[in-house]
């Protein structure tokens, strides 16, 4: 029986044709052939892919979509339903490790060659894969083929390819919290696992990201001692396969070592001792084992409650490793505080196990809108040194300290102050260096570490051993009142309150501005091209600074890479408004482009809050292009640069050039520009100036409102600032004095 077509939403189509959702509207609207909706609702249709590529091909609109969006648009066609991609990763591992001229070869290749050469080069690494299974493509798998192929030929590290598959594979699956670790939190993580590591583990690896981390940290710290030894385990098949190819890849000299099944129920490593162990373990599992694991060897520190699965995997974690030997975790913040748990934490304590708990902002890891915790964790050695200390590290503002300070800083009308969106994105080299500093400084002299207030304290053990063993680190680690003087303290809240007041000012000054009308009856519409094709033409360059490498995200060093201590762009810049803020230390060594006033800067990761799109002014110019920026140079005799960003940078062109769920990922070329003549250019340009204005102004003062109140909110109920005394009334007039003043007679 032949499988239906897959179905499409319009925003898919936008996507496929590389337009805009309104661009979709307006095709169903005046094209009576457009084709109708094959199923959904009338609010949300859907339509038949197969229908829908035909009609883009009668009318020229061939598909524009980067290559992952065509791998996962054929996958929906040629193979509609979950769990249909798990016999596709050795492929990918296999098509990975050629040269770039042999994956073109092998996509040129007949349809009947391609199936038998696809079958060869998946066989030839299938035992390298785990659960992986002798595979037979048939015709239907030719275009899925190709599209594969044409993904890993654009991302050669195999991990965009690896990430469609999985997609796809876990869609409408009641598998959850399938999340990939951040790179940049997975590189955090591996720099707090002190020395290097020669075995690690992660029992619940998902992507590989943890382990792939510390590949690059081992690498990074010497290959004298040999290869790293990477084990890894997980209870989701693909994702097991998924960690293994990527592994595979990204640490082609390590030792690597995957295998499926639940590491609580069924441990893999059951002999295995580790040196370290990185995990972001499931949470909130009641069905992880409590019954039939209660007497369960690795319990060192009490049986974890059936609410606690999370201590139930810290003490795996521990059983793990050898005496000495880290763990580090990603955790939810309710396992430090919760009733339940108590004694287990108690124990934890009181044996030197906890070492140190960190609280992360909101928006670093999956669930996005949860602050996390990074639990470190040693395995206590027999006759060993007593750790009479935990480290309480609260990072928890790091989103938006770079916002503060900028803005007590900035002028009227300067570019200081940013976009505080619903929950912005963590400022991440800030966040990395605050949290290893104070690490390494506390496992330097744990005994006289130097408290930080408000950011980091070390707590005797003592003191955490009583009826609640609260491990969050804001419960700790709260600056005492009297740490700021009274005089300081007024001095800084009256500097920002002046800077509200002028900001105030700004604001009112660009709001005040009124230069648009309507533009009739109907909105108005106009033929568009994409950047890649006005690059083609000439019209603009196209530049990309060439993203981090793992090693480099972690190496605390290095601050003069590419051979400069130039400042360097980020994508958080352009969201909040700032200046320069990064360090070159996060560029490859090479030679990054070198921002010019003019240019336009676009964010490469669509969301968190704040601007999408700026031009860079005299303040920009200099500074190198930071990872996770597009830089589009136009030729002002063709472009005019406010125009350009004001279009590059609205909500409905961002969305139909995106890519991705989780992180969404822009694709630069897919962007579209409309065709107008120079003049009528710079007055779009002007009217997006007033908006930048607007919006920056107003993102300023929201900041320094915020900073205001809260200086004043803390100084009042910590004791440091007082109120006023009111005046004192002039005194009422006395009856028995006369007009004059005087007494009378």
């Amino acid at each position: 029986m032949p499988q239906p077509s897959a179905q499409v939403t319009a925003a898919e189509i936008s996507r496929i044709a590389g337009v805009t959702r309104a661009t979709v509207s307006n095709w169903r609207r005046r094209h009576d052939d457009f084709p109708a909706p094959s199923g959904g609702t009338d609010s949300s249709p859907l339509y038949d892919l197969t229908d829908v590529r035909a009609w883009l091909g009668s009318r020229g609109h061939g598909a524009t979509a980067d290559p992952a969006e065509e791998l996962r648009t054929t996958l929906r066609l040629h193979r509609p339903g979950s769990g249909s991609t798990g016999d596709l990763l050795p492929l990918v591992l296999a098509a990975a490790r050629y040269t770039p001229e042999k994956r073109t070869a092998l996509a040129g290749l007949s349809d009947p060659s391609l199936l038998v050469r696809a079958e060869g080069a998946s066989a030839d690494v299938a035992g390298l894969v785990p659960g992986a299974e002798a595979v037979r493509f048939t015709g239907e798998d030719v275009d899925v083929l190709r599209a594969l192929l044409r993904c890993v030929q654009e991302d050669a590290s195999g991990e965009t390819a690896l990430a469609v598959l999985a997609e796809r594979e876990l869609e409408d699956s009641s598998v959850g919290g399938t999340y990939r670790t951040p790179a940049a939190l997975a590189d955090l993580m591996a720099r707090l696992v002190p020395g290097r590591a020669g075995r690690v583990l992660d029992p619940a690896c998902g992507s590989g990201a943890l382990l792939a981390a510390a590949a690059a940290r081992a690498a990074d710290r010497g290959r004298d001692t040999g290869p790293v030894a990477l084990y890894g385990q997980d209870a989701v098949p693909v994702q097991a396969q998924r960690s293994a190819v990527g592994l595979l890849l990204a640490a082609p000299d390590a030792d690597v070592t995957v295998r499926v099944g639940d590491s609580l129920r069924a441990d893999a490593f059951a002999e295995l001792t580790a040196d370290a162990v990185l995990c972001n373990p499931p949470y909130g599992d009641r069905d992880w084992g409590h019954d039939e694991l209660a007497y369960d060897p690795r319990w060192a520190y009490g049986v974890p409650p059936r609410a606690e699965s999370e201590l139930a995997w810290v003490q795996h974690a521990l059983a793990h490793l050898v005496p000495g030997g880290h763990a580090v975790m990603l955790l939810p913040p309710a396992t430090a505080s919760r009733a339940s748990g108590r004694r287990v934490r108690m124990d934890l304590v009181r044996s030197g196990a906890v070492r140190a708990v960190i609280a992360l902002p909101s928006g670093a890891a999956a669930p996005l809108h949860v602050g996390l915790q990074i639990w470190v964790l040693q395995r206590p050695e027999p006759a060993g040194p007593e750790r009479k200390s935990v480290l309480f590290v609260d990072t928890a503002d790091a989103a938006g300290a770079g916002n503060r300070t900028s803005a007590a800083q900035a002028g009227p009308g300067g570019t200081a102050g940013g976009a505080r969106g619903a929950r912005s994105a963590p400022d991440w080299p800030l966040l990395a260096e605050t949290v290893v500093s104070q690490w390494a400084a506390f496992t330097e002299a744990p005994d006289t570490f130097t408290d930080e207030p408000g950011t980091a304290r070390a707590v005797p053990v003592v003191d955490l051993l009583d009826d609640q063993v609260d491990l969050t680190p804001a419960r700790h680690v709260r600056a005492s009142r009297a740490d700021v003087a009274p005089a300081d303290l007024a001095r800084e809240t009256e500097e920002v309150r002046r800077r509200l007041v002028a900001g105030a000012a700004s604001l009112g000054a660009a709001a005040r501005n009124t230069g648009w009308e309507a533009a009739g009856t109907k909105p108005r519409e106009w033929r568009t091209a994409t950047a890649a094709d006005l690059a083609r033409g000439g019209a603009l360059t196209l530049l990309r600074t060439a993203p981090e490498s793992r090693e480099q995200a972690a190496d605390p060093a290095g601050d003069t890479a590419a051979g400069t201590a130039q400042s360097v762009l980020t994508a958080q810049d352009i969201a909040r408004g700032t200046a320069p803020s990064g360090r070159p230390r996060s560029l490859l060594t090479g030679s990054p482009p070198v921002i010019a006033t003019g240019d336009v800067l676009v964010r490469a990761v669509a969301g968190g809050g704040g601007a999408m799109a700026r031009v860079a002014d005299e303040s920009d110019a200099g500074a190198l292009l930071g990872p996770q920026v597009h830089l589009f140079r136009p030729d002002p005799a063709r472009l005019d640069a406010w125009f350009l960003a004001g279009f590059l940078g609205s909500t409905e062109n961002i969305a139909a050039a995106s890519t991705g769920s989780t992180i969404v990922h822009v694709s630069p070329g897919r962007l579209r520009v409309p065709l107008l003549p120079l003049e009528e250019q710079r007055r779009y340009g002007e009217a997006f100036r007033h908006v930048h204005t607007l919006r920056t102004e107003a993102a300023r003062a929201t900041t320094l409102a915020d900073e205001t109140a809260r200086l004043l909110a803390g100084g009042l109920t910590g004791g440091g600032l007082i109120p006023t005394p009111a005046p004192t009334p002039a005194p009422a007039p006395d009856e028995n004095q006369g007009a004059s003043g005087t007494e009378s007679a």
